[in-house]
């Protein structure tokens, strides 16, 4: 099945390993093979690049250019998409030092404008610890899924980030009539945003749990996973309460929190300290109690089915980065995979140790040999 939007091309220059690289890709799944330390997982981290944020890895921009490199890192792609061809370039090589410039068709883009070309998802073995590892990777886990479906997340987001630090260094001012008429401000302009991040996820959760249900097959060899953002106002936001009802209860725990918030530092109500959990629906168990196997196949029949949903709302088919999405599937799990990859119909990348865990993908993908840095096209 041809992807029906693929990268064609992609130039790196002092980016990781790689000093200059130039190679091309057909219109289907790209499989990279080779030793691990050989530059496989930077040249998707490079395409993760093609999105707003600090890509798979949320690396500082200073540590993804060439080390002894003076020009900073530079990143150009050609996206083919119904039939055009969007040239796309990335990175801090022509922009100013430490901030990083996207160019799209020539033309200076803020980067989110990226998002109306294309979506990108990954899925790296440092994400298979999602389970039991910090609520904090959770939330943005789930924050990069609903950024996927719905573009203005990631400002809305961003933005309740800067109001909550606001509020928080006024917290540290000496109490009195004018801190708290900061403070009343601060917090209306942090609820109207916290109510919006609440609302957003919600939706993504409710839409996620309604295409894992359309999709439920008993012959499926992922296992289906139980989703809910948890929190009292989320509880509240699930339960068909108002957005604008939730606002005015955050600015009403805002207000009478603020002498415990002084007291510990930081800002303790909000949709920043609510858990986004996840169960196992066949053994009705947290994802935390699963075994490391159950685990691993929970998130990637996530992925998958976040990949679907992404489709649907945004029209666009996601391009996929699978890090060393085989290593720990048998043969039948893996063949399954590589169907569900097909049926979301975008481009995947995918990488490996050994080509031949990919070898149920046959011709619809395109085998690229990495060493060193080199890349060498195989045959299919």
């Amino acid at each position: 099945m041809t992807p029906e939007s693929h990268l064609s091309q992609l130039k790196l220059t002092a980016f990781r390993n790689y000093a200059h690289l130039s190679v091309a890709f057909e219109p289907k799944h790209v499989v990279l093979s080779g030793p691990n330390g050989a530059g496989k997982t930077n040249l998707m981290e490079a395409v993760s690049f093609l999105s707003p944020g600090r890509g798979l890895r949320r690396a500082q921009l200073a540590d993804v250019a060439q080390e002894g490199s003076s020009g900073g890192f530079a990143i150009h792609a050609t996206l083919e998409r119904d039939g055009d061809s969007f040239a796309i370039g990335t990175g801090t090589a022509f922009g100013e030092a430490g901030q990083r410039r996207v160019r799209i068709n020539g033309t200076n883009s803020n980067g989110d404008e990226l998002l109306d070309l294309c979506r990108i998802i990954w899925l790296t073995p440092a994400m298979d610890g999602l389970f039991t590892g910090a609520a904090s990777d959770r939330r943005r886990f789930l924050d990069r899924m609903v950024l996927a479906i719905d573009p203005a997340h990631g400002r809305r987001a961003a933005d309740y980030e800067k109001a909550m630090r606001q509020r928080n260094r006024l917290l540290e001012e000496p109490a009195g009539s004018q801190t708290d008429a900061w403070l009343t401000a601060a917090e209306t302009q942090l609820a109207a945003l916290g109510s919006a991040v609440i609302a957003a996820r919600q939706e993504l959760a409710g839409l996620l749990a309604a295409i894992i249900a359309e999709r439920r097959d008993p012959s499926d060899p992922f296992p289906t996973a139980v989703l809910a953002v948890e929190g009292e106002l989320e509880e509240a936001a699930r339960s068909g309460e108002a957005a604008g009802a939730i606002e005015e209860r955050l600015i009403a725990e805002l207000r009478d929190g603020r002498y415990r918030d002084r007291a510990a530092g930081r800002t303790l109500v909000g949709p920043h300290r609510a858990e986004f959990a996840i169960r196992h629906e066949q053994k009705d168990m947290e994802a935390a109690r699963c075994s490391t196997g159950e685990q691993k196949a929970l998130l990637v029949g996530l992925v998958l089915a976040h990949a679907a949903l992404t489709r649907t709302v945004s029209g666009m088919a996601p391009i996929m980065l699978l890090d060393e999405i085989a290593a720990h599937l048998d043969p039948a799990r893996r063949a399954a995979l590589f169907d569900r990859i097909d049926t979301v119909g975008g481009q995947a990348f995918m990488t490996g140790t050994d080509r031949s865990l990919f070898e149920a993908l046959e011709s619809r993908a395109q085998y690229v040999r990495v060493e060193n840095g080199a890349l060498t096209h195989e045959r299919d």
